[in-house]
């Protein structure tokens, strides 16, 4: 029998549909998606942040269902850019592959920025210690413990992860059904229409459009699991069930919090409350209704930030180990994997630096909250929302073209087609775009205008880099199409003669 050769590549089959679940659930950071991405909408959808969610939802949803009909036939570790490269064009993929290796990155540094401004408000409040120099010291904290999970394999990182998922969203669950019922008469499903999206200048569905941005900041990750197929048992099944799975799952959880929050706080003042607390409102709200029961909710927050922060070092490093592998845009250092852990270990240092550098950069810019974590989360949006749109028109086109005997026009036409339309106008609204066309579409407010211009400018050195590669190397392009898992291993040389004694 041929043998063959151990794989140098990524832990194949090292894990299996549990732990690619909670690396999309992780990504998401219930607990702190719930506590601080989903209530910067507040500021402009203010009481009909729950319509907001359920916009939120449908788009996810719609795209996390063509994701998992790309993952069936394309298992691959460039996930999106490889879905991309084949559905649509190779040149689209690798523009795909710039903007998600250059936003998902901001994802982890984000997180420390949260988890600082967090441990540093308590301290502050409880001790009285100096918020100045507490948030800086829990940030790197944040960075160094996931630079930890991730150097020593996906199987420690995903296992945490799951640990530490099934923790923050039984508290906030448990939380939210206590707030629903404490709010007793003052229940109310007209939250769920534009009725209390009254904010000055986001006035009606325009409020809930822009306060959708935040609340598709909360779903990001759902996909997390995607660049996760080359380690993962049968992923070709499981990624697609990851994704849908906990793209519903935690939408659902998103829409029972968010609504218990808006019910029993008010929905008519609702606009203010991210300010709440010292800008932690959930905090504020646990100490009023559990007591010294807040203190789990600050756990659950606390983990859930270096959970997500654990997950996006795990999708950052994926992608850059397989764009590196084909040498696109990143050294061929970074297909590096460590011998015994089979980490990406050179991406995993590089996402840590990154990381330490943004957060504690940002952070003494503007103040790790609201300011520096809501600019870079737009930036970060706006950009996922145009992948997310180009996978939809990737699942619509790969069918038609490579798999015409399955497409389905359900699945693979009009699913498609209405996530396409469903990101619109959060996409148009993030840009700073569209006003003239579009009458739901209002600027948003200075340092957030900058987001536009930023993302321009990063997207308009992918081009002229995809211009050299097609001059200098064109093969990198094509190579963003390869599905590296269904090349098997080069077999051993035969074992060499004996020596004659």
């Amino acid at each position: 029998m041929e043998r063959r050769a151990p794989s140098a590549g990524l832990a194949r089959e090292a894990i299996g549909l549990r732990e690619v679940l909670f690396q999309s659930i992780t990504h998401m950071a219930p607990a702190a998606a719930v506590a601080f991405s989903i209530i910067a909408g507040a500021g402009f959808a203010g009481g009909a942040l729950p319509l907001a969610v359920i916009l939120a939802l449908i788009g996810c949803l719609l795209v996390a269902i063509s994701i998992g009909e790309l993952a069936k036939h394309l298992p691959s570790a460039g996930s999106f850019y490889t879905y991309t490269a084949r559905g649509i064009h190779p040149s689209v993929g690798f523009l795909v592959a710039w903007g998600y290796a250059w936003v998902e990155p901001l994802v982890a540094p984000l997180l420390y920025l949260i988890f600082g401004h967090l441990v540093a408000t308590v301290l502050h409040q409880e001790f009285g210690w100096r918020y100045s120099q507490w948030w800086w010291v829990a940030a790197l904290a944040a960075a160094i413990v996931v630079f930890v999970l991730g150097y020593f394999g996906i199987q420690l990182s995903a296992r945490t992860g799951t640990l530490i998922g099934l923790f923050e969203i039984g508290v906030f669950a448990a939380l939210a059904v206590w707030l629903i019922v404490k709010a007793g008469g003052a229940n109310d499903l007209s939250v769920f229409g534009t009725k209390f999206a009254t904010v000055k200048g986001f006035t009606g569905f325009s409020g809930v459009v822009a306060g959708s941005i935040y609340t598709i900041l909360a779903f990001i990750g759902f996909e997390a699991a995607a660049p996760l197929a080359e380690e993962t048992i049968d992923p070709r099944r499981n990624i697609k069930l990851a994704v849908v799975y906990s793209c519903i799952g935690i939408g659902l959880f998103y829409v029972l919090t968010t609504y218990a929050a808006v019910v029993y706080f008010g929905p008519a003042k609702f606009a203010g409350f991210a300010g709440v607390g010292g800008g932690n409102p959930w905090d504020f709200l646990a100490r009023k209704v559990w007591g010294a029961g807040w203190v789990l909710v600050f756990l659950a927050i606390a983990n859930s930030a270096i959970a997500n922060s654990n997950a996006a070092s795990n999708a950052t490093t994926r992608t850059w180990y397989a764009m590196a592998r084909i040498r696109l845009v990143f050294p061929r250092a970074f297909a590096h994997v460590h011998p015994r852990w089979k980490s990406p270990d050179v991406a995993v240092f590089a996402q840590f630096v990154v990381g330490v550098f943004l957060s504690l950069w940002l952070g003494a810019k503007y103040g790790p909250f609201p300011v520096a974590f809501v600019l870079v989360a737009t930036i970060d949006v706006a950009i996922i929302i145009a992948i997310y749109m180009l996978v939809d028109l990737a699942c619509l086109l790969f069918y038609l073209r490579e798999r015409r005997s399955e497409f389905n026009p359900l699945l693979h036409g009009l699913v498609p087609l209405a996530g396409i339309a469903a990101f619109v106008p959060a996409f148009f609204t993030g840009i700073g775009v569209g006003q003239s066309v579009f009458s739901f579409v209002v600027r948003l407010p200075a340092p957030y205008t900058l987001v536009g211009p930023i993302d321009g400018i990063g997207m308009g050195v992918g081009v002229l880099y995809l211009i050299y590669l097609y001059v200098a190397h064109p093969e990198r392009i094509r190579d963003t199409g390869r599905i590296f898992i269904e090349e098997p291993a080069a077999p051993l040389p035969p074992p060499a003669a004996p020596v004659p004694r």
